[in-house]
């Protein structure tokens, strides 16, 4: 019995991701996606050497955090050490590919601090066991450790604990 708990254990830290830990390294690109400009490949290692925030978002939960998008705008946190990532989990909504592409395209040119990838192939539910058909929030630390995981609406609570992490790894000067 204590061998099968320690199997189904390993088993899930091998393909979830676990706060407190790096996640396994996961690449999207070609047809499972990549970055909106450039079209280049994202690896997940691209979360390193800031603090990053990343919003891993069915299109058709786009709006379930904009109160906490918003609020970290205001935040006007020191570029240099703080950074965020909208991964868009485009298997998860019925919207045509070139029609999200488009607006990605656009928020691209309208949020440049903000880095935007494709995921066509729902790579990041697969790999990391992400919640799919939702609106995931991840904060990771400037080595890529994840500091926090929320699957759906950010409560006030969530977002002063998210603002306290960031603030505590970053320095203001801008």
């Amino acid at each position: 019995m204590k061998k099968l708990v320690l199997l189904l254990l390993s088993v899930v830290y091998l393909f979830g991701i676990e706060v407190g830990q790096k996640p396994k390294e996961v690449m999207i690109s070609g047809d499972n996606g990549g970055y909106v400009k450039g079209d280049k490949a994202f690896s997940s290692n691209d979360i390193r050497g800031k603090v990053y925030v990343v919003f891993y978002v069915d299109p058709d939960e786009k709006d379930k955090n904009e109160a906490f998008a918003q609020a970290l705008k205001k935040k006007h946190y020191n570029r240099a050490q703080y950074g965020s990532f909208a991964i868009i989990n485009m298997a998860a909504t019925w919207k045509p590919n070139f029609a999200i592409e488009m607006i990605l395209k656009s928020k691209q040119k309208e949020f440049p601090d903000t880095l935007y990838v494709k995921d066509k192939a729902s790579v990041l539910v697969k790999e990391w066991d992400l919640a799919d058909n939702e609106s995931d929030i991840l904060l990771f630390d400037k080595d890529g450790k994840l500091l926090f995981y929320k699957v759906g609406k950010m409560t006030p609570e969530d977002m002063d604990k998210v603002f306290k992490l960031i603030e505590e790894r970053i320095s203001w000067s801008l």
